[in-house]
């Protein structure tokens, strides 16, 4: 007996009419369905005439549902596998199955179809390629502060996940690290250069009755959600840091550096304004930092 396929079926993120005609075929003809939330899976199945009974399988119960699908494929059943809404393990469950099902030699066999990234992305305005896909950025103070610096120093355009109520907060952290709040920390007691305001499209409800997809810069975006709370699912697009054909010089970014240390600014915060205004990454911009600061204690404890 030849084993099953496990089938990565990609689903609609809103409006059911997305379904494509191959997904029907996959789903009404599959042995098991596993779906990330069997209640979501049960009105996408009903509406397509599909009575075969979803079994859930997320992040709390991945390992149980690993052995049993295998033992599915191994009895030469197919299953097919769907997440909450697009395509599956996209900051869904599902990563380890699809290992577990190559690692046994196993046929894995993608249906492809909707992707809130994909098509946030495509109406955004920015460069589409190249682009990162992070997620949804990390809670805890840490992680978060060094996920968004990746996200600020990146060159190409970021495409992020983020819940409504913590969505202009996100913002407002982008803005700031941007540049763009008018912050001490941003620089606002050093004489600034025109900079660059980086672009950012935030998408709501993709698909869906609702649908909003608002630009602007990332304070201009947590202005309007500030006074228009946001509601339903949320993609968010940031352009990339400007790539510059001839970036500034190792002395001219030590002297950026200088400067914003002779405004007050501690080295974090002055690396951050050197980034902004070279358009460096933040790593080069803090190496530049360093190099400052060594040069002001060596100039302020002078000859011997």
């Amino acid at each position: 007996m030849s084993p099953g396929t496990l089938y990565v079926v990609a689903t609609p993120i809103g409006n059911l009419a997305d379904l494509s005609a191959r997904a029907r075929d996959v789903l009404g003809a599959a042995d098991h369905i596993l779906a990330e939330d069997t209640r979501r899976a049960r009105v996408l199945l009903s509406h397509i005439g599909v009575a075969t009974r979803p079994v859930s399988l997320h992040a709390h119960n991945e390992a149980g549902r690993v052995a049993l699908a295998r033992r599915w494929l191994r009895a030469g059943e197919d299953v097919a596998m769907v997440s909450d809404a697009g395509t599956p393990l996209l900051s869904d469950p599902g990563e380890r199955l699809v290992g577990a099902v190559i690692e046994m030699g196993g046929d894995v066999v993608p249906i492809p179809g909707p992707s809130a990234i994909l098509a946030a992305l495509a109406v955004s305005g920015l460069p589409c390629v190249p682009f990162t896909f992070v997620g949804f950025p990390p809670r805890k103070a840490g992680r978060r502060a060094r996920a968004l610096e990746r996200i600020i120093d990146a060159t190409e355009t970021t495409v992020l996940f983020e819940s409504p109520s913590r969505l202009v907060g996100l913002l407002d952290e982008l803005a700031a690290r941007m540049g763009e709040s008018g912050t001490e920390e941003a620089g606002s007691r050093m004489s600034t250069a025109p900079r660059a305001v980086r672009r950012v499209a935030v998408c709501r409800e993709m698909t869906k009755v609702h649908e909003e997809v608002f630009r602007g810069s990332a304070a201009e975006c947590a202005a309007h959600y500030r006074e228009n709370p946001p509601r339903g699912e949320v993609t968010v697009v940031v352009e990339g840091r400007p790539r510059r054909g001839g970036e500034a010089t190792a002395a001219e970014l030590e002297a950026l550096a200088a400067e914003a240390l002779a405004a007050g600014l501690a080295p974090t915060a002055a690396a951050r304004e050197v980034a902004v205004r070279s358009g460096v990454a933040r790593g080069v911009a803090y190496e530049a930092v360093q190099r400052a600061r060594a040069g002001r204690r060596a100039g302020e404890e002078g000859p011997e």
